[in-house]
């Protein structure tokens, strides 16, 4: 299962019926950044498309460049606003070499944390209790290759949505006239602050966008950004 397939079955079965921009328990572990902290916030991986009225998905470049440029800019923001130093991590930079392999090992754990704590699938009563994840001691590769390389914390926001088409919203009305469920999509995110001197994942907090927090527009992704972020020991 890939962190799409794992955010999407956290959203059906825990947030779907949200109206609003909305996050469930966050998890934490491991010392919190100091004041006036440098933070590399990798570039967000975010993937939009459009649902059409037969449901399938169809990849939207332009919803996906707005959405990360939007959230992007929110997190720096907010990062700024609580006194921290925000260092960009470009993603043609981000893929390079062993922080690539970070950044791919990070997806894994992230997904593993998503399934253990989020789901009911995982039969791991004992780990559910117990939030020690970490990437190990080469999440240090994310400082060193960054401009900022005595940062100690990283920020990593990861999202896939879809927006409903004129035709899916037609295919909605019709379906609840007949009684019959059908989706209008839903926009799913996770972050996670990594402290790369351990690799260990400081905190970690899900949520789902409702339709006050459309992160293609600026103040959308401000309302996203706010509430994903407002558990966050920054």
């Amino acid at each position: 299962m890939n962190l799409k397939k794992a955010l999407i079955i956290l959203g059906a079965l825990a947030l779907s019926s949200c109206g609003t921009t909305s996050h469930v328990e966050s998890l934490r572990g491991g010392p919190p950044p100091p004041a006036n902290a440098t933070i590399i916030v990798a570039a967000p991986d975010i993937q939009l498309s459009i649902l059409t009225a037969a449901g399938t998905l169809q990849p939207r470049s332009d919803w996906t460049q707005q959405a990360s440029a939007h959230v992007a800019a929110s997190i720096a923001e907010r990062l700024q606003q609580e006194g921290h130093r925000a260092v960009a991590f470009e993603p043609d930079d981000a893929m390079q070499g062993r922080s690539g392999q970070v950044l791919r090992l990070h997806e894994a754990v992230a997904q593993s944390i998503l399934l253990v704590h989020y789901t009911p699938f995982m039969p791991l009563p004992t780990k559910r209790d117990d939030f020690a994840w970490s990437l190990g001691e080469g999440a240090q590769e994310i400082a060193a290759n960054s401009d900022a390389p005595d940062a100690r914390y990283a920020l990593f926001l990861y999202a896939r949505g879809s927006y409903a088409s004129g035709g899916r919203i037609a295919a909605v009305a019709v379906g609840a006239a007949l009684g019959v469920g059908v989706t209008m999509g839903g926009q799913d995110l996770f972050a996670s602050l990594v402290d790369l001197s351990s690799g260990d994942i400081v905190w970690f907090n899900v949520a789902r966008a409702g339709v006050n927090a459309d992160m293609r527009e600026p103040g959308g992704a401000a309302a996203l950004v706010e509430s994903l972020l407002q558990s966050a020991p920054l």
